[in-house]
């Protein structure tokens, strides 16, 4: 930290903390409520990843305004006033009686949370150290992970009780609740003089070489995870691996659980790792061939692959993660809110393609004859094809130097 005392600094860190988490709760729950979604509406497999990737969607749509706004006007204001959207959204979904009113509340809720990641990024960037921002980024990832593992066997628990609606009228009320923290814990933002950092537009990020290098494994890759994480896994472990929804459930919980230990482990150890010369970058280029030997793996078992082999797949994406803040860090502090929310565009405009492109793939293939788990195999080779591409692209352009900003 560098100009916060420990003790703001950790209220900060937790009231964003608790934020996230519930952001995270509402992003993944769709994973568990598939089964009942699909039954009470009749969904299909598109209609479902559709429903899924909406959330996406109206995430990746608030990006470019968001980094203007964060850059301009601060962390604390700017996600006071999503949060108060993500409320809305959840007491919509709530009300909903249809496909298409779950759909746009799901947008709504999107656009809600879409600064849950990065107004704690955009602030950490000035009020922390370089090494205390990989670790503070990873420890939010944590706490995602986290808010995920809640969405799982907990949700499974509550719906008997509360049922799905009364699960997002629960959840609109713990998100005021963290709009009440965050106004408490937050500093007060002051605004760098106007100027080329202030004020522009978004060329000179797009513009970037290490952006451009970066934005491929984001999109397909990064993106690819939370596809898989916050829906697809469940569909897999049903429809593939022949779960029961409360071992689906179960497997959720293994998945996300992994996830919450791996990004813990990244927080600690990053500070380490980039002080030996272990930058985003190498361990990118290292950590992904990995990825996709287990991918190849799970393509190949079949309904073999459970829970534990989708929990490995996760866990060995996790590397690309480190691109967010390696992002951010690569522009100088009165940028970081534009860098941060273009890169996190490209992820979430990839979670929304693939998201819904898988479940269109698996429909394409069934309707041409493919059995249920053979029609989500080859989607996930089709999705396994695309994130190889985006590897190569990434070290086709390693050339491309990165200058962080203090």
């Amino acid at each position: 930290m560098s100009s916060q005392s420990r003790r703001p600094g950790v209220g900060m860190f937790m009231a964003f903390a608790f934020a996230y988490f519930f952001a995270a709760w509402l992003r993944a729950i769709t994973a568990v409520l598939a089964p009942d979604l699909t039954r009470e509406f009749g969904l299909d497999a598109g209609q479902l990843g559709l429903l899924a990737g909406g959330y996406f969607l109206g995430f990746a749509a608030t990006q470019l305004p968001l980094g203007n706004w964060l850059d301009r006007h601060g962390p604390k204001r700017v996600i006071l006033g999503f949060l108060a959207v993500a409320v809305a959204g959840c007491a919509a979904f709530a009300l909903a009686s249809n496909f298409a009113g779950l759909l746009a509340a799901r947008a709504l809720c999107g656009m809600g949370v879409s600064a849950g990641l990065m107004a704690p990024l955009t602030g950490f960037r000035r009020w922390f150290t370089p090494g205390a921002q990989l670790r503070a980024n990873s420890w939010m990832l944590m706490t995602g992970s986290l808010g995920m593992v809640a969405s799982t066997l907990p949700v499974q628990w509550l719906l008997p009780l509360m049922g799905w609606r009364g699960l997002f009228w629960g959840l609109a009320a713990l998100i005021g609740l963290a709009m009440v923290f965050i106004a408490w814990q937050v500093p007060r933002w002051d605004a760098p003089a106007a100027g080329a950092g202030s004020r522009g537009s978004y060329a000179q990020i797009w513009k970037n070489a290490y952006f451009r290098r970066m934005a491929p494994v984001g999109f397909v890759t990064y993106g690819g995870m939370i596809a898989v994480q916050s829906l697809w896994a469940g569909p897999w472990m049903v429809r593939v691996a022949g779960y029961s929804t409360l071992q689906a459930a179960t497997g959720l919980f293994i998945v996300n659980a992994s996830m919450l230990l791996t990004f813990w482990t990244w927080g600690l150890v990053n500070p380490a790792l980039v002080r030996r010369g272990w930058t985003a970058e190498r361990l990118i280029a290292w950590g992904l061939p990995l990825n996709f030997l287990v991918l190849a793996a799970i393509v190949a078992a079949g309904s073999g692959a459970g829970a534990g082999a989708l929990a490995l797949f996760c866990v060995t994406s996790t590397v690309v993660a480190l691109a967010l803040p390696a992002v951010g860090m690569a522009f100088p502090s009165e940028l970081a809110g534009r860098a941060l929310s273009a890169f996190n565009l490209v992820i979430f405009a990839g979670v929304f393609v693939i998201q819904w492109g898988i479940g269109l793939t698996v429909d394409a293939f069934l309707a041409g004859g493919l059995g249920a788990a053979d029609a989500f195999r080859a989607a996930l080779a089709v999705f396994g094809a695309s994130s190889v591409a985006a590897y190569g692209w990434f070290l086709l352009a390693s050339g491309d130097n990165v200058h962080q900003h203090s």
